[in-house]
């Protein structure tokens, strides 16, 4: 198995990075920088750096493990190179759960966004009480959902070569909007007043890294690891442009997040009483309508549907990723795998992909707001894998050629996973409790799949070969449950009871993620003593992306 592929023929490192600025200018920046404000004030440009500083330690253990195994849709199958079949159907089962989620939140940003049409029907799209999508907002959602899904089912070809032009114009959109708002008249006084610059503490800061979209935001990064396998030079195209793509993203969010905080009006700013109170629907298109810059109201309203279209192209094709490498490791049906021989889709994985869409659209997903707080922790789960892959990986394959190899990684992968733990308690109860208990569902699934597998075993043989299987996997499963009841038990400040007083909460999950990164670790040598993590995989799992002779663009086949 040829892993290096420095010399395959797919998507360039410009193409790349396009990938991966695309994907990150999603919906997030739509609302990001509204709801950040919300909950921390003038201090949420404080949680854009910290969020971004979380990432790129996640992204760069990724970098390390995508290099050197470019697998297209990689991130589902981590877990199982470095811990066996149940610990990376558990992991692939979270990353899914993640990606696929992202598909039907970037429609309901659509729809919230139509609310600043001036039009009577749109305005009946959401509850301006509750923020939620009312039956026709639901029901407009769904059919940008279904025709979004179409169009990648039958033309994706077409839409991966327009990726570069719908990402350069996902670039100007906020731009233009930052000069806009900023040349309109920008208020100093409005990141003191009120409060100050942290009016309601720095726990609401960092509450504001996971529930309100800036982890979200940043989350693009995954579509760089996921689609990297493709590149022509993985080991040198990954880790590039992941940092390109986070450190455009940085500048810009934090730039929207200063141009929105300086150009809210400061008697507008005075009837909310502080910036809770400052509660808009469709936030930039909102403030651009106070501001009477009609003109940027229209270019936001274009970019409400530029930005998350373009960022579902590669979404669908991460998703369908993820789906067909659960179904080669044999936990999602083999049909499932399944590549179109005309069109070069995964079809049978879309069809999954387009039903769980609908599922969340018509449960939790009924606003933006609320349903980017449990993708965020969905998210902050599928990390995990990251830093500990490097770390067990290091040990027991310390031969393996390694086109980009993380510095210091035996002190950044124990913090990195600190800091992810962290950011899942950051999350909140009880969205903490519900991406757990989400993800902990793939266990007995993973233990009848095995038992079906061992169909030919019984008694004692049987029993001692599932019980092997499991080993690797307790860590994770103990960790979740230790993180669903801190959350529970913890400060107020993060939704719990606070049967656990405020800084000491924190304190346990600093001090206790190292013991689960070193436990997961050593599970991992184990495993591989062990022969549990099998063969690598190939580079072939997924389909490779189709790439024109003539022009060399990407075609990205989902």
């Amino acid at each position: 198995m040829d892993m290096s592929a420095g010399d395959r023929k797919g998507l360039s490192l410009f193409a790349l990075i396009m990938i991966g600025i695309g994907s990150i200018f999603g919906s997030g920046w739509l609302f990001g920088a509204g709801a950040a404000a919300q909950v921390a004030g003038p201090a949420a440009l404080v949680a854009w750096v910290i969020g971004a500083v979380f990432i790129g330690m996640i992204a760069m253990s990724y970098a390390e493990v995508g290099a050197a195994y470019p697998i297209p849709g990689g991130m589902a199958r981590y877990g199982h190179l470095s811990h066996g079949p149940v610990l990376g159907f558990l992991t692939g089962w979270a990353v899914w759960i993640a990606v696929a989620s992202l598909i039907p939140i970037e429609s309901i940003a659509a729809t919230q966004y139509m609310t600043s049409w001036d039009v009577d029907w749109a305005q009946g799209l959401v509850d301006p009480a509750s923020h939620r999508l009312t039956l026709s907002g639901t029901v407009t959602a769904l059919v940008l959902t279904v025709v979004l899904w179409l169009t990648c089912y039958w033309s994706v070809r077409l839409l991966a070569r327009a990726n570069t032009v719908l990402t350069l114009v996902k670039f100007a959109i906020p731009v233009l909007a930052v000069a806009a708002l900023i040349a309109s008249g920008f208020h100093t006084s409005n990141f003191t007043a009120h409060g100050g610059f942290a009016p309601y503490g720095w726990p609401a800061v960092l509450t504001a890294v996971t529930t309100c979209g800036v982890v979200f935001a940043f989350n693009g990064f995954q579509a760089v690891v996921n689609l990297g396998g493709a590149a022509r030079n993985p080991g040198r195209a990954i880790p590039v442009a992941l940092a390109g793509a986070l450190a455009l993203g940085l500048v810009l969010y934090l730039a929207l997040q200063t141009a929105y905080l300086g150009a809210v009006p400061p008697g507008q700013l005075a009837r909310a009483g502080g910036w809770q109170g400052v509660d808009l629907n469709s936030p930039f298109a909102d403030l651009a309508k106070l501001l009477m810059l009609h003109w940027v109201v229209t270019m936001l309203q274009f970019g409400a549907f530029i930005s998350p279209a373009g960022s579902n192209i590669a979404n669908v094709a991460s998703a369908a990723y993820m789906v067909t490498n659960l179904a080669e490791t044999g936990f999602f049906p083999r049909k499932l795998a399944a590549v179109h021989p005309r069109y070069g889709t995964a079809r049978p994985a879309m069809w999954l992909n387009l039903g769980f869409s609908v599922l969340l659209l018509l449960t939790v997903g009924r606003s933006w707001q609320a349903l980017a707080g449990v993708v965020s922790a969905a998210m902050v789960i599928s990390y995990l894998i990251g830093p500990i892959a490097v770390g067990v990986l290091r040990r027991t394959r310390p031969g393996l050629p390694r086109p980009f190899r993380l510095p210091a990684a035996g002190v950044l992968c124990p913090v990195t996973f600190a800091f992810a733990a962290c950011a899942l308690y950051w999350s909140k109860w009880p969205d903490t409790g519900k991406v757990a208990l989400l993800t902990l569902v793939s266990v007995p699934v993973a233990v009848l799949v095995l038992r079906r597998k061992g169909a030919g075993a019984t008694g004692r043989a049987a029993s001692d070969r599932l019980r092997s299987q499991l080993a690797p996997a307790w860590w994770m499963i103990l960790f979740l449950v230790w993180m669903a009841t801190l959350s529970a038990l913890g400060s107020p400040d993060f939704g719990g009871r606070g049967l656990i007083p405020g800084g000491l909460d924190i304190a346990l999950v600093a001090l206790t993620a190292p013991a689960f990164y070193f436990w997961a670790v050593r599970a991992g040598v184990r495993a591989h003593e062990a022969g549990l993590t099998g063969t690598e995989p190939a580079t072939a799992a997924a389909p490779a992306p189709i790439v024109t002779p003539d022009d060399g663009r990407p075609m990205v086949s989902v």
